[in-house]
C-alpha cells in the first residue's frame, strides 16, 4: 500500500447527496430543513462490553438495564440487555474507551468487549414526529410515561431486531425527541429505507451526518 493510500470507511446504508468525507468515513453532506430528520450515524464508535450482572464492573459502568445515559467524556452507555452494554462515542476513539481498565478494577470477573463500529448500523430519528413514525414499524408505547428520554430497549423495528435508544438532543429551548435504532450491519440499508418510507408523510428529510450534534453533552447518570 502506498503512502499515498486513503482508506475510507462506509456504510452499509448508500449516502444521500452530496457525498462527502468525515471523520475517515464516506458520509452525507446532506442538510435537512425539515422538523423531522433520519441520519446515518453508523460513524459513531460502537463498542459492546459484558460483564456479570450485579458485579464491580456493572457497578463502573453506572447504567442499568433498560436505560442509557451519558458518562462524564461525553460516551452514551446503554444498558442492552442483561450484563451486557453499548458504548457510543465519536468516530475512532474505541480505544480511548479503554473497557481494560473497567476489566482491571473488577479482578476475578469475566468482562469482555468487541468493537462492534464496522459490523453493525445505527440510524438516528429526530423530530417531534418520530414517535408516530415508529408506531407504524413497531408496537411498542413511545409515550413520556412508558418510555423517557434515556430508555432502552431491545424490540421489533420493521420486522427486524432493533435496539431502541431513546436520547434526546438540546434544541432550541427544549430538547429535541430523538431515536437511536441500533441493529446488523447487513439490515442497515433496510432499515434506514423503512423509516424514510414510514416517515414520508410527516414530511422526513435526510440529514448527513456531522459532529458534534451526533453526540451533545446532555444528561449524565442513570
Amino acid at each position: 500500500m502506498s503512502e499515498s493510500t486513503i482508506l475510507i470507511a462506509r456504510s452499509p446504508i448508500a449516502p444521500a447527496p452530496p457525498v462527502v468525507r468525515a471523520d475517515g468515513w464516506e458520509v452525507s453532506g446532506a442538510r435537512a430543513a425539515a422538523e423531522l430528520t433520519l441520519t446515518d450515524c453508523t460513524p459513531l464508535t460502537k463498542l459492546q462490553v459484558r460483564a456479570p450482572i450485579g458485579g464491580r464492573a456493572a457497578a463502573g459502568l453506572s447504567v442499568r438495564f433498560g436505560r442509557a445515559a451519558r458518562d462524564g467524556a461525553g460516551t452514551l452507555v446503554v444498558g442492552s440487555g442483561p450484563g451486557e452494554w453499548l458504548l457510543l462515542a465519536a468516530p475512532g476513539r474505541a480505544a480511548d474507551l479503554d473497557p481494560g481498565d473497567i476489566a482491571a478494577r473488577a479482578p476475578g470477573e469475566s468482562v469482555t468487549w468487541v468493537d462492534q463500529t464496522h459490523g453493525r448500523a445505527l440510524i438516528r430519528l429526530t423530530g417531534p414526529a418520530g414517535p408516530r413514525v415508529l408506531a407504524k414499524l413497531c408496537g411498542i408505547d413511545l409515550s413520556d410515561d412508558i418510555t423517557p428520554d434515556g430508555s432502552a430497549l431491545r424490540t421489533s423495528v420493521a420486522a427486524l431486531a432493533t435496539d431502541v435508544i431513546r436520547d434526546d438532543l438540546p434544541g432550541h429551548g427544549q430538547n429535541a425527541r430523538s431515536y437511536l435504532l441500533h441493529c446488523e450491519r447487513s439490515s442497515g440499508q433496510y432499515l434506514f429505507d423503512a423509516v424514510l418510507r414510514a416517515g414520508a408523510e410527516f414530511g422526513l428529510e435526510i440529514d448527513g451526518f456531522r459532529m458534534p450534534d451526533a453526540l451533545p453533552p446532555s444528561r449524565q447518570g442513570s
